[in-house]
């Protein structure tokens, strides 16, 4: 498919996004696009370890500019799909020169971080169970925390309240029901409505929705959701893997892994002893 899409056209179908990029992948994208060819397999690959221009890139590949009869979660086929010229000017129109101030990034360094490690630990993962939605898990890796910047946007006390939120999670209270009494949203419920406007895939959307929920979907024998299932138990591991717990909530102990681990290795047919393995193979290959 040969679209190319102009800079006003992009701008139009952008309104509304809000996850910053990060800047040095905003730096190597300006390089590249200067080369006399740039490399759309080098484009691809920086915008696919950043959620804010992926879901940008999700967002006008699944606009009714291309007409698509499916929604595309894949960023390598997305970046196909629209052609070096229309990435380029994606990225120009996210620009964000002097628009974060240092504080800021430190911050949302941990947010970008984690979701570079899970994403990656994600594909690894689908791949160990034998699922065929490597693409989708990489994605959901990507994105399942995209509420996250938002809410440190809305909230300036808002990592205090993440980390509270992780201490007290486990059997009994979820990630998010810290953020629902103290702020009376989540970062579950916005990343929600944001993979939404970036026309990502439905079920997409509902896995982020719910990916602090795992322990209640696991348990309830009538939630027969296999799709929805999976994606939250390749999620569930490779947060732990990745050691969110650690980098996001400032914790010790994975406190909500442990209330779920049982259930979510029963699922997906990995005794502890054969997750023990695979988690320190992938932290030494570092992939988390």
């Amino acid at each position: 498919m040969d679209i190319e899409l102009t800079a006003e056209q992009i701008q139009k179908v952008l309104q509304g996004i809000s996850v910053p990029p990060q800047p040095q992948i905003m730096v190597d994208l300006q390089m590249e696009q200067y080369m006399p060819n740039p490399d759309l397999q080098a484009i691809a690959t920086l915008i696919s370890q950043d959620p804010g221009l992926s879901g940008a890139l999700l967002k006008i590949v699944n606009s009714p500019y291309f007409g698509l009869s499916s929604r595309v979660s894949s960023i390598q086929r997305a970046v196909t799909l629209l052609g070096s010229r229309s990435v380029i000017n994606m990225v120009n129109a996210l620009s964000i020169k002097g628009e974060m101030s240092d504080e800021t990034i430190v911050t949302l360094n941990r947010f970008w971080d984690t979701a570079q490690d899970v994403a990656m630990t994600c594909m690894v993962l689908a791949r160990r169970i034998g699922s065929e939605a490597v693409d989708e898990a990489y994605s959901l890796g990507l994105f399942h925390n995209c509420g996250i910047p938002l809410m440190l946007k809305q909230f300036p006390n808002y990592i205090s309240v993440m980390e509270e939120s992780y201490a007290s999670a486990g059997d009994e209270r979820r990630v998010v029901d810290t953020e629902n009494r103290l702020l009376n949203t989540n970062h579950a419920v916005v990343g929600y409505f944001t993979a939404k406007s970036w026309n990502l895939p439905l079920h997409l959307c509902e896995a982020i929705a719910n990916h602090h929920n795992a322990l209640a979907i696991f348990a309830d024998d009538t939630v027969g959701d296999v799709q929805l299932k999976t994606q939250l138990a390749i999620l569930k591991m490779a947060e732990h893997i990745c050691r969110c717990y650690q980098v996001l909530g400032n914790q010790d102990e994975d406190h909500e892994w442990r209330s779920i681990e049982t259930l979510v290795l029963e699922y997906v047919g990995l005794s502890e002893y054969d997750f023990e393995y695979l988690k320190e193979s992938i932290r030494e290959l570092g992939a988390a």
